[in-house]
Parts: structure tokens; sequence; C-alpha cells
């Protein structure tokens, strides 16, 4: 098969890779980006641990095609926070413990990231139905749901402070 261009905007940068037809998102990602923190599981995009955000989405990379990122903005866990400065997000999933195996976390948290992103103050329903596509066999779901609602309050509050700056 020939290979093609891809171009996307990846964790903010500017990318440019050539790939076959055939490739999935999320082998472009682990394989030939080095991003592993987008887990490979299922395969068939039923458990969410594969889950990026593409243009303010959650989506399974495990299920699309590498070239339907043409032109799109691609977020992994990798572009959202580093160990020196961690996302809301990461900082409360580990307060809350809602990281057991941590199989799942990236997926959850980029999950939750992209209702974030859409609604500051989420109720627990919207919170579920939004990790509805992610799997977790370790911790249950309440404490992946209190980190979600402590991570909302720490960015309101964030967001208010610097406002008022």
């Amino acid at each position: 098969m020939d290979k093609m261009i891809l171009e996307f905007r990846l964790n903010g940068e500017e990318v440019e890779i050539l790939v076959s037809p055939d490739e999935i998102l999320l082998d472009v990602l682990r394989d030939r980006f080095n991003f592993t923190g987008t887990k490979k599981g299922c395969g068939k995009g039923e458990c969410g641990a594969c889950t990026v955000i593409i243009n303010g989405n959650a989506v399974n990379s495990c299920m699309l095609p590498a070239m339907k990122a043409m032109g799109k903005d691609v977020q992994t866990i990798e572009g959202i926070g580093t160990p020196e400065n961690l996302h809301p997000l990461q900082q409360t999933f580990i307060e809350e413990g809602a990281i057991q195996c941590g199989f799942c976390t990236p997926g959850m948290i980029m999950s939750s990231k992209a209702l974030l992103d859409n609604n500051q103050s989420p109720t627990r329903e919207e919170i579920k139905e939004a990790i509805s596509g992610n799997i977790c066999r370790c911790t249950g779901y309440v404490k992946i749901e209190q980190a979600v609602l402590s991570a909302a309050n720490r960015m309101k509050a964030q967001k208010s402070v610097g406002e008022g700056e």
C-alpha cells in the first residue's frame, strides 16, 4: 500500500508522518510517536483505555483510522501535564485514590478532561455519562467520580484566582 502524509496537531505541536491507509491512530501514537500513555486494551472501542481528545471530543483511538486525524487537534495524556506540574485531574486522581493498577487511568482522565473542558460544573450523572465508555476493573467508580468533581472544583478555583489578578 502507498503511504500518505498525515499532518495534524499533537499535544500542541504541528506534526507530519508517513502512514499506511490501514494504520489506526492508536498504533501511530504509541509506535511512531512513543506516546505509550494511550493504552491498547480491547481493540474494539469497548474499554476506553485508548481514549484521546480530538478537537475537544473524547475518542477511542483504536477505532480511528490515522488519516481521520488529518488537520485535527489530537491530545494525549502526555499533553496535559508534566511530572512537575500535574493537570488538576491527574492530581485529584492521586489524592482521591482513583488509581489502582493504572491501566484505565489515562483513558479515564482524557474522557474526564473532555467533559470538564466543556462543562466546568458537572453533576455526578454527567460524570458517569462521560466515563461510561471507560472500564475500570480495580477501583469501582466512586473514587473516580469524586476525583473528577474535586478537579472541577480545583479548576474553577484556579480560574477565579486567575481572573481576580
